[in-house]
């Protein structure tokens, strides 16, 4: 029995000293170990003070170390990893956020969130993991805050910049885009933005020429350079501006001289010529009221001579009785304007007097249809009106047209010679049977008279076995007739003779 817990003892005793071993090594890993853990796990911002080793003195393992148990231990080890992924996520955002160039734009807030980290170093040295996991944490939770900022920092960049270019401060605005690039590389607008602030130096001093060259009046200079700078920079709104401006000086410049042009054409009595010049100037300026009432009063002033010129034309036909030309007159005037007066009445004058005129000719021109009595019934009545014409213009003028004088005079002539009978004498052989058309049937004679009135007449003789004869002669006209002889001399072959 007592051997036997002899043995019993010492299997104890074996145990008890294979657990100090344990604590003895956890010991020597706290003291040499732990350091070096600390130093691979603090911030790079954070210098570590140069301190000459402490060495110290070797002493013998005294029984009376502080002893850790394992799950203290477990439990600083966990802690200290807690401290050293919150290390890590505040080391992510601090490289994004200097990549962003933090100290440009937040710097202030930035710091304040690296002298968190910085405290959380000294816990962390010091191992009290707990406090530096939380120093950490909220030096994180200030850098995400920060991250959270980048949308509205670059939109007041972006607006920064465009003031810059507003202001033409081409410093400022490289600055300012060159920065919201670095919040986002991808951002369209500040990538824009930079390209106009790179060129805005140049699009300046384009613009500046052109207005110097604007001034001198070189519009056309002006607008090489207005449009170099506009293609530079398709966004400056002063660099548009002066292209339309400039163009439309170029258009107005060219519309005022054409319109003087026409002006000038007009004083040389040049109307089509100057009407042309208007049109010109109405296609430079479509809409122009001035083009187009120049162009209508052009025109109306062209229209208004041409019916001044006609009207004269007219007047002067009528003078020399040439009513058909009057009519053709009146009527191109009634073409231009068909409510004048003056030349609905011209017109109406003259187309009758042309009326009388031809027909007071015809009879002249063809007296012989005289000897027919409804046509000298009608001439006799042209003849009145002729007359009472007559009549009414030396009432109203003293003096009648030359032509209608000679008419009447002519027609009257000619009316009382019809009036006159002209003894004609006929003979023939007794045996021809004669007929006088307009007279009647004579029968047959050897010789007779007839007195007949001025006119175209006809005898006709017949005769049984002969051939049918016609003579056509004219009394009166101033023709002296010789006797004129109807007699059938051609004898008709008999058919069905024995």
């Amino acid at each position: 029995m007592q051997g036997g817990k002899t043995a019993n003892g010492d299997r104890i005793s074996g145990w008890v000293w294979a657990a100090l071993a344990v604590l003895m090594l956890l010991a020597l890993a706290v003291v040499f170990v732990l350091p070096r853990l600390v130093q691979e796990y603090e911030l790079p911002l954070v210098p570590r003070a140069d301190t000459a080793p402490v060495v110290t003195p070797s002493a013998p393992l005294a029984n009376n170390t502080p002893q850790i148990s394992p799950f203290d231990e477990a439990q600083r080890a966990r802690q200290r990893r807690e401290a050293q992924d919150a290390l890590a996520s505040l080391l992510e955002r601090q490289q994004a956020l200097d990549e962003m160039a933090v100290d440009q734009w937040a710097a202030e807030e930035y710091q304040t969130a690296i002298a968190d980290a910085r405290r959380g170093d000294e816990f962390y040295r010091n191992t009290e993991f707990v406090q530096a996991a939380l120093a950490y944490q909220n030096s994180d939770l200030a850098l995400s805050g920060l991250q959270e900022q980048v949308p509205e920092v670059l939109n007041r960049m972006v607006a920064a910049g465009e003031a810059a270019i507003e202001a033409e401060d081409s410093a400022s605005a490289l600055q300012r885009f060159e920065l919201a690039l670095r919040l986002d590389p991808d951002s369209e607008e500040a990538q824009r933005g930079l390209a106009r602030a790179q060129t805005l130096d140049e699009v300046n001093s384009l613009i500046a020429s052109g207005q110097a060259l604007q001034a001198s009046g070189d519009l056309q200079g002006a607008q090489q350079q207005f449009e170099q700078a506009a293609a530079l920079d398709n966004a400056h709104q002063q660099a548009a501006a002066l292209v339309a401006g400039n163009r439309q000086r170029i258009t107005d410049a060219n519309y005022t001289a054409v319109m003087s042009e026409g002006f000038d054409l007009l004083q040389q009595d040049q109307s089509d010529a100057a009407i042309a010049a208007f049109e010109r100037a109405l296609r430079i300026k479509p809409g122009s009221t001035e083009a187009s009432e120049a162009i209508a009063q052009t025109r109306e002033q062209i229209t208004l001579a041409s019916i001044a010129d006609l009207r004269e034309q007219a007047l002067a036909h009528e003078a020399s009785e040439d009513w058909e030309q009057a009519v053709a007159a009146y009527d191109a005037v009634l073409a231009l304007d068909s409510n004048l007066v003056f030349a609905l009445e011209g017109k109406d004058y003259s187309a009758r007097r042309l009326q009388l005129d031809r027909l007071l000719a015809v009879n002249i021109e063809q007296p012989m249809r005289l000897s027919d009595q409804a046509a000298y019934d009608e001439a006799r009545e042209v003849y009145q009106i002729g007359r009472d014409l007559e009549a009414d213009l030396l009432a109203e003028q003293g003096s009648v047209g030359e032509r209608l004088a000679q008419q009447l005079d002519t027609m009257e002539t000619l009316l009382a010679q019809m009036l006159i009978p002209v003894q004609v004498t006929l003979t023939s052989d007794n045996a021809t049977n004669v007929t006088v058309y307009q007279v009647g049937q004579l029968g047959t004679f050897a010789e007779t008279s007839l007195m007949l009135r001025p006119g175209r007449y006809v005898a006709v003789g017949t005769r049984p076995g002969y051939r049918d004869v016609r003579e056509e002669f004219v009394v009166g006209f101033g023709r002296e007739l010789d006797s004129i002889t109807i007699r059938c001399n051609e004898e008709v072959a008999a058919v069905n003779r024995p």
